[in-house]
């Protein structure tokens, strides 16, 4: 089907590299929207770049002097005369500043809330919030500061931990720990991968649960017009295969 009449952009930043950025690019082409990439000077012949309709390199050759310089990416945005930037996942996409620099610059930030995103892109936040709603959870702790206090809740908590970035997403800045040992040479580690990938460098623990099931359930929201889980999606797809198959 032809989409390029329907869109309500013309033209979108991605701020991102990578797979996420190779995708969000094809999505886009299908969409009949202009697709602009930014790169730093390590990535300039990574597949993102080659991808995208246009390319722009941010000066600059690590993650913070690139992609998780908000200034800079809004700056070639708007330079380029795109509608939004969309951010993927990891590096801006969990920081709310980003969202609210994105609006107050005229640019549609193809994300969460500034609000959502502070009361779930942290995880420790996201813990509290379900405390309150009295979801089960596991044993874990708060936003920890230093050593000693990642030490007291890992012995209050029990061994195995797992310690992780609250700004963390895409499975950077988790690391498993077995003893104290363990524990006081990952505490640097994660802190070295959330600054590098968030920008953040807060941390917490929380029971390690080996061998556990990752269960997401996901849910679609387009500028408060359509609001549907997917689950729903599946059950509505498979009442329509049920009507078909009868009339067939």
């Amino acid at each position: 089907m032809d989409t390029s009449n329907a869109s309500m952009f013309k033209s979108v930043l991605i701020a991102n590299r990578g797979e996420i950025a190779v995708r969000i690019t094809r999505t886009l082409k299908k969409m009949g929207i202009r697709s602009v990439a930014i790169y730093s000077g390590a990535d300039r012949n990574s597949q993102h770049v080659i991808a995208a309709d246009h390319a722009v390199e941010l000066k600059g050759n690590t993650s913070e002097e690139t992609y998780l310089c908000g200034d800079l990416i809004i700056a070639t945005a708007k330079s380029q005369n795109v509608q939004a930037i969309i951010p993927g996942y990891g590096f801006l996409s969990e920081n709310a500043d980003f969202a609210i620099q994105c609006e107050a610059a005229g640019l549609i930030y193809i994300g969460p809330t500034p609000e959502q995103i502070r009361q779930f892109g942290l995880k420790h936040i996201a813990y509290e919030l379900a405390a309150s709603a009295k979801l089960p959870l596991l044993p874990h702790s708060g936003l920890l500061t230093d050593i000693e206090d990642v030490k007291l809740q890992a012995r209050s908590i029990g061994y195995p931990v797992m310690l992780k970035s609250t700004a963390g997403s895409g499975g950077h800045g988790i690391l498993r720990c077995s003893d104290e040992n363990e524990l006081t040479d990952a505490c640097e580690k994660v802190r070295r991968l959330a600054s590098k990938f968030f920008k953040n460098t807060g941390i917490y623990l929380e029971r390690c649960i080996d061998d556990a099931r990752h269960i997401e359930v996901l849910s679609i929201v387009v500028f408060d017009v359509l609001q549907v889980s997917l689950l729903k999606l599946n059950y509505m797809y498979l009442n329509t295969l049920k009507l078909y198959c009868n009339v067939k």
